[in-house]
């Protein structure tokens, strides 16, 4: 048996994983493998758009800042109610600007961001194999122009897609540990 299978890091718990990154790149297929190695709660956060959002996007037209900003709501509403239940939890968003990362984190501490990056070209490979999903290829290059990589300085960490789903999340739940460990004062 593998015992990453059964991962559940003590140093992360009760934490809120906002799986994020350009559509296509991964981040349901990662976040259910990190689910499986945790527990915790998990939420699709695509299903947390209105439909008007969904139709436009459908439609092939970009999501501006006013058609996010009631869907970035609901998702942190969600993570508030995880919070207040002591749960940890999983939840997909694309999170592509800072300020929309700040807006999740808001009075909810237990937000770490798991930023999930990969070559353009896999990225477009991948959406173009996929079917049944609402956003088309066309929208890859504005979410790729809007995206604002994870800094320093923001609760989280940077995984590369490389691998299948079960080896990212593993990868991204030792960095995280990592990270935990080291923001906590010494003693």
């Amino acid at each position: 048996m593998d015992d990453t299978a059964d991962l559940r890091p003590a140093d992360l718990r009760p934490l809120t994983l906002v799986v994020m990154g350009p559509s296509g790149v991964g981040k349901t297929s990662v976040a259910r493998a990190l689910v499986e190695r945790t527990g915790w709660a998990f939420q699709e956060g695509d299903a947390l758009h209105p439909e008007t959002n969904r139709m436009k996007m459908a439609a092939g037209t970009p999501l501006d800042d006013e058609d996010r900003w009631p869907w970035l709501r609901r998702i942190a509403d969600w993570i508030g109610a995880c919070e207040t239940a002591g749960q940890g939890a999983v939840i997909t968003c694309s999170a592509l600007k800072r300020r929309y990362r700040d807006l999740l984190r808001e009075g909810h501490p237990s937000v770490r961001f798991v930023h999930l990056a990969a070559d353009p070209a896999l990225i477009t490979e991948r959406i173009t194999g996929r079917t049944g999903h609402y956003m088309p290829p066309s929208l890859l290059r504005s979410q790729l122009d809007a995206l604002e990589p994870l800094a320093d300085d923001e609760p989280g960490i940077r995984v590369e897609t490389l691998g299948d789903p079960a080896a990212v999340a593993d990868r991204a739940l030792t960095l995280l540990e990592a990270r935990e460990r080291a923001r906590r004062p010494a003693g």
